[in-house]
């Protein structure tokens, strides 16, 4: 037996590193479909992978998979998780719009540099890491989900959506596509 198999197993078969791999083609993927069919089932992420990338909300917000969750978790957590599937579908529906930037952490970022964000959480100047882990383990579900082009489109295509208790005024002027229990989503007119 040579030392070479007694090495231990690589490390770009830890769970990590198999997942963000797997979360870089979802998202090159999604951002060139008009619909995201469900990805072949060896190509899908899987729970205890999202996990491993960011278990306790705290890992840098530079991959698919923690500025997807960390979205969710921030713009939505305390909800249902429909509430937080919803908030996914909208940030999917900009990820595959040519309108919007090609990847999930450049989407979640936008209008940072001119401090005109389009994500609240990420300009209001508070930490970013999550605090309730049990919301930010379901907010990784769901981008696992919303990645693996298993999560049904609740907004019907919508690319923004604002909580139901305010009333910016970009909102007159999009048509609505629908509204849950915490939010009123919208598309672009035409």
């Amino acid at each position: 037996m040579t030392s070479a198999l007694l090495l231990p197993t690589a490390h770009a078969d830890a769970p990590a590193d198999v997942a963000l791999e797997k979360a870089d083609a979802l998202e090159k993927r999604a951002a060139t479909a008009a619909e995201i069919p469900p990805a072949a089932p060896d190509a899908r992420l899987t729970l205890t992978g999202v996990i491993a990338v960011d278990p306790d909300g705290t890992a840098p917000l530079d991959d698919a998979i923690s500025c997807l969750a960390r979205s969710i978790y921030w713009e939505a957590k305390g909800t249902p998780r429909e509430e937080m599937e919803a908030v996914a579908n909208v940030i999917m529906n900009r990820l595959s719009n040519r309108l919007f930037p090609s990847t999930l952490c450049d989407v979640v970022q936008q209008g940072s540099e001119s401090g005109q964000c389009q994500f609240s959480w990420w300009c209001d100047g508070r930490p970013d890491d999550a605090s309730e882990l049990d919301e930010y383990t379901l907010a990784l579900d769901v981008a696992r989900q919303a990645l693996n082009g298993t999560l049904p489109d609740r907004t019907r295509g919508a690319l923004f959506f604002h909580d139901r208790h305010i009333s910016p005024g970009w909102f007159s002027e999009l048509p609505m596509t629908t509204q849950t229990q915490e939010f009123r989503f919208y598309r672009l007119p035409g």
